[in-house]
């Protein structure tokens, strides 16, 4: 679990920007985060679900899922297409929920150290949500620029303002199409992308970036990441996601250097616990399946 606090700002020493004369050009990453429980502490369907009165939201996923009927976090993207009682939902609602996301902290500081570059190392931060993107965009006004969203994309009907159909759904496989398609355009390899993500619906991209020797972070202990991601880092705090780059991927090993470069940026690693943890469940076999008995 990390944990930072802001250092006085007579303590602050200052970032390094770009490579100084005579350095090699700096290395260009992706680096690609999901957004519900990522960023922020919300499930965006929740908190729709909110806003609109309806207390039954997490019973109509759970019912989606258990039927197989749409991948896994598109179920919110279902519901405001087929369910009546989300049809009312217009591109307004979604951006108050926006309004109303909690955000976890410091990653105003996250895109400002990532924009100014880590010493060799540049990286282009993407949202990459099943959320739908107005919630993402409004969420995230003035932290990242709205072309760096690539939420549920949804096309309304011009005079009612109803969803009429999804153009775009990053959920499942959707990620990856998104993903790939970001490396196109950046021309970034697959070697140099993080993708950042705590749920299920991450499955499917973790797996696909670790094949092409990307690099993976879990923000969570969700049992089907956690074993997929080459590390997992939890925290209330936006800027833990850098530990693990700055370890694995900038390769800056031990924790001294990591902990100066945040005292750079004017804050402190209060508490950094380092585990493994081997989960182990042992039960007795039915005597007949014991072998040599």
């Amino acid at each position: 679990m990390l944990r930072f606090t802001p250092m006085p700002a007579d303590d602050v020493s200052g970032a390094e920007h770009g490579p100084k004369a005579g350095e090699p050009p700096a290395k260009q990453y992706l680096l690609a985060s999901d957004f519900d429980q990522t960023l922020s502490f919300n499930d965006s369907g929740e908190a729709l679900s909110e806003l609109l009165g309806r207390p039954d939201f997490r019973a109509k996923v759970d019912g989606l899922s258990a039927a197989h009927l749409v991948q896994q976090g598109g179920e919110l993207a279902y519901l405001l297409l087929h369910d009546p009682e989300y049809r009312c939902v217009r591109r307004e609602h979604l951006e108050e929920v926006g309004r109303r996301i909690r955000l976890k902290a410091n990653i105003p500081a996250l895109v400002r150290i990532l924009d100014a570059g880590i010493p060799g190392h540049r990286f282009a931060f993407h949202v990459v949500s099943a959320a739908p993107e107005e919630v993402v965009r409004s969420a995230l006004a003035g932290l990242v620029p709205p072309e760096n969203v690539h939420g549920t994309k949804f096309e309304y009907a011009p005079t009612t303002g109803e969803i009429r159909s999804v153009a775009r759904l990053p959920a499942g496989y959707g990620k990856v199409v998104v993903l790939d398609g970001l490396q196109r355009r950046l021309q970034i390899t697959p070697d140099r992308i993080v993708y950042v993500g705590d749920g299920s619906s991450d499955v499917h991209v973790m797996l696909h970036v670790n094949r092409r020797d990307g690099f993976t972070v879990a923000v969570s202990e969700n049992e089907h990441i956690a074993p997929i991601a080459r590390r997992t880092v939890l925290s209330d705090n936006a800027l833990s996601v850098l530990v693990p780059v700055l370890e694995d991927v900038v390769g800056w090993g031990g924790t001294a250097r990591v902990r100066a470069f945040f005292e750079a940026h004017g804050l402190a690693v209060q508490a950094w616990d380092k585990k493994q943890v081997d989960q182990v469940t042992i039960r007795e076999s039915p005597v007949a399946d014991v072998a040599g008995r």
